[in-house]
């Protein structure tokens, strides 16, 4: 019996190379995003489901879920996807802006995490896949927004594989170096004041270095690969990291106290 997988924002990078592996591997997949309407690549794959699914809301999530059961008549993977990054100082931001990117990273999360829950506890079965970063073990300057999120993502995660083991259940993290997405576009919502002056030298140091950094970005495809390995590999094993930069940079977090990787990063950034 083929096996099946749900992925949240599967419309562009990570989302949409794990689902295009996933499929060449003989998955059914339940392809997820907030504009399924104008999606043609992926609905002209073979056992792939296009559908919508917008994490900040509960009737879509809900849907999406029975849709993909009653195609596919199992899930056996949910794939948290859905994400973008919000930098900046954080004076500059909205609460209305604060308030959605944990709306989407954290709560939208939790919010499709419980809605397949009750399917995998009734089938004793079900493997939870949380797209982290390494920004959940290092942070970089102007993204406390962000690393925020995605702290809560490892400990949200590490935490409810206790819970699902009791049923069968496992909860993996993959956690990202950087990669060549649209994460500079769409992906990224940046903020900045710029009459408030303390702030614009690192500012500028940060939108400097960002191309330098970017050279060292892995294809999508590379972080999907290792989601097909979390999803297949039949281990105990709660994380995994993807991309040679996120296996440097968690090396050296570990190596090193605080005081020597912090200003380590602040060198890196001229700060």
């Amino acid at each position: 019996m083929k096996k099946t997988i749900l992925i949240t924002g599967a419309s562009s990078g990570i989302g949409r190379e794990t689902a295009k592996l996933f499929q060449s591997k003989g998955w059914n997949v339940i392809a997820t995003m907030r504009n399924p309407q104008i999606e043609a690549e992926l609905k002209a794959l073979e056992n792939v489901l296009v559908t919508k699914l917008d994490v900040l809301d509960l009737e879509s999530i809900q849907n999406a879920v029975s849709e993909g059961i009653q195609k596919f008549g199992q899930i056996d993977v949910l794939l948290n996807n859905a994400g973008y990054g919000a930098y900046g100082t954080l004076e500059s931001f909205s609460r209305e802006k604060i308030v959605r990117q944990f709306n989407t990273n954290v709560i939208g999360l939790l919010d499709v995490t419980k809605a397949i829950l009750p399917h995998f506890r009734q089938n004793k079965t079900g493997i939870i896949i949380n797209i982290s970063s390494i920004g959940s073990k290092i942070t970089f300057p102007l993204g406390a927004l962000y690393h925020g999120t995605k702290f809560a993502v490892e400990g949200i995660s590490e935490s409810l594989n206790y819970e699902v083991e009791q049923f069968g259940g496992q909860v993996k993290i993959v956690e990202p170096g950087m990669i060549a997405t649209d994460f500079g576009g769409r992906s990224f919502d940046f903020s900045n004041d710029e009459t408030m002056a303390e702030y614009q030298k690192i500012v500028g140091a940060l939108m400097g270095a960002m191309p330098k950094m970017a050279e060292n970005a892995s294809p999508a495809s590379v972080v999907a690969e290792v989601i097909f390995e979390a999803a297949t590999d039949g281990k105990d094993q709660l994380r995994y990291t993807a991309g040679e930069d996120a296996k440097i940079l968690m090396a050296n977090r570990q190596q090193f106290d605080d005081a020597t990787f912090i200003g380590g990063i602040k060198s890196q950034f001229g700060l």
